[in-house]
């Protein structure tokens, strides 16, 4: 019966242990907040969109950054074995819009406790306070864990689920990334993820707070296309967010000033049917201003800035409007530029982009190639996908995976 420390108390770790502890190890969970699962409870808005109801192959589809590498994690634990597991331990769960699965009570602290129960049941012990401080080796093998106050635990193997930088309030110290790499590994350079964007127009500072639905935002990096999605979006004092801004934030370059944006504020219309709605509204009303024309096109908020945006006078009435004028206004609707300053910050960031490159840890087991009997898993890997409830399932996915092959290795 082997000894496993799993370091962290977060989804990865939490489920790495109930695994472990599942195939027949002894298990002890090294915690540095006075209580576990703190991402958990602020996940999904305080609801926990803890998977999402897709198949595997769909589930690939929302991944950015190494998608192959978690087939194993989830043969091992796929959405619908996470789901059944939940229900199988008394939390009811529901399914919403895009197949987003969250607890019937809508409260994130309910996937928590029925992480606890199911450890409980399996007597881990979870050591609250306790602060990972280096990794312990001997022989070239795992052996231990020192902690902060210069405690030496010993163990057959450890798991590594100390999550990444996202959400520093939670407890994201980034210390597990330290520790892999003073056994060798390599670290991917950490970005903010699934997170708004500082733009350099001031005019969406204005809109603070207006949120658009069916528009089309595209990011280019030079001449290639690297998101061009349709959804929803939110302006905000900073520049823009929602949905559609946090899933492009996954695929932007190192450097986001680089990628060039353009939001099509009328995607279900062709250049030639926006120019002949325009050519009717101006002919209807000639006399109307420019601005109090376009909100039939635009919400009211938007509207009366939106001439100013692309250098046209708001004030002028629609009769002495242009053929060039007009051309500009359509093409503007349709592909109106938008200029990145900066990614928000990590306290903002709901992941990490980065983290252990995944060509040093077997997707098989998730042991690392470079220090035998050490597992990783969740965040600290360099492995990171939309919002949908997808970034929770790798973490229980790869945590499983870590933790059943911890306890079944030789």
């Amino acid at each position: 019966m082997p000894d496993v420390l799993v370091i962290g108390g977060g989804a990865a770790g939490l489920m790495a242990a109930y695994a472990a502890a599942s195939y027949g190890a002894r298990v002890r969970i090294l915690e540095h907040n006075e209580k576990a699962g703190k991402k958990i409870y602020i996940t999904g808005k305080g609801r926990c969109n803890l998977t999402n109801d897709c198949t595997r192959d769909e589930f690939m589809r929302e991944v950015a950054r190494n998608p192959r590498f978690l087939y194993s994690a989830l043969s091992a634990l796929s959405p619908q074995d996470m789901m059944s597991l939940m229900e199988e331990n008394g939390l009811p769960l529901v399914t919403e819009r895009g197949r987003r699965v969250f607890p019937a009570s809508y409260h994130a602290s309910d996937v928590t406790k029925t992480l606890e129960k199911m450890l409980r049941r399996l007597d881990v012990e979870i050591l609250f306070h306790t602060q990972a401080s280096h990794l312990l080796t001997e022989d070239g093998h795992i052996s231990g864990v020192e902690t902060a106050d210069g405690h030496r635990l010993s163990a057959d193997r450890v798991i590594l689920a100390t999550g990444g930088l996202s959400y520093p309030s939670t407890g994201s110290t980034g210390d597990g990334y330290r520790m892999a790499c003073e056994q060798g590994h390599t670290l991917q350079p950490l970005f903010p993820s699934l997170v708004g964007v500082d733009t350099r127009e001031a005019w969406p500072k204005e809109l603070q707070g207006l949120s658009l639905k069916n528009v089309r935002l595209c990011a280019k990096q030079g001449k290639k296309v690297i998101y061009d999605e349709l959804g929803e979006m939110l302006f905000t004092h900073f520049g823009i967010s929602g949905p559609l801004v946090l899933e492009m934030s996954c695929h932007l370059p190192d450097r986001p000033e680089e990628a060039a944006l353009s939001l099509n504020l009328k995607p279900g219309l062709t250049p030639e049917q926006l120019t002949a709605r325009l050519q009717r509204d101006f002919d209807a009303q000639p006399r109307r201003r420019l601005r109090s024309m376009l909100e039939g096109l635009l919400p009211q908020r938007f509207a009366a800035l939106f001439p100013e945006c692309i250098g046209l006078d708001g004030e002028k009435t629609c009769a002495n409007i242009s053929r060039q004028e007009r051309e500009m206004l359509r093409a503007s609707l349709q592909q109106l530029p938008l200029h990145i300053l900066s990614r928000r910050p990590f306290s903002e960031a709901i992941v990490t982009r980065g983290g252990i490159t995944v060509k040093e840890v077997s997707s098989q087991t998730m042991e690392s190639r470079i220090l035998p009997g050490l597992y990783l898993c969740g965040e600290v890997l360099d492995v990171d996908a939309h919002t949908g409830g997808y970034n929770l399932q790798i973490a229980f996915s790869t945590g499983y995976l870590a933790g059943m092959s911890a306890a079944q290795s030789d």
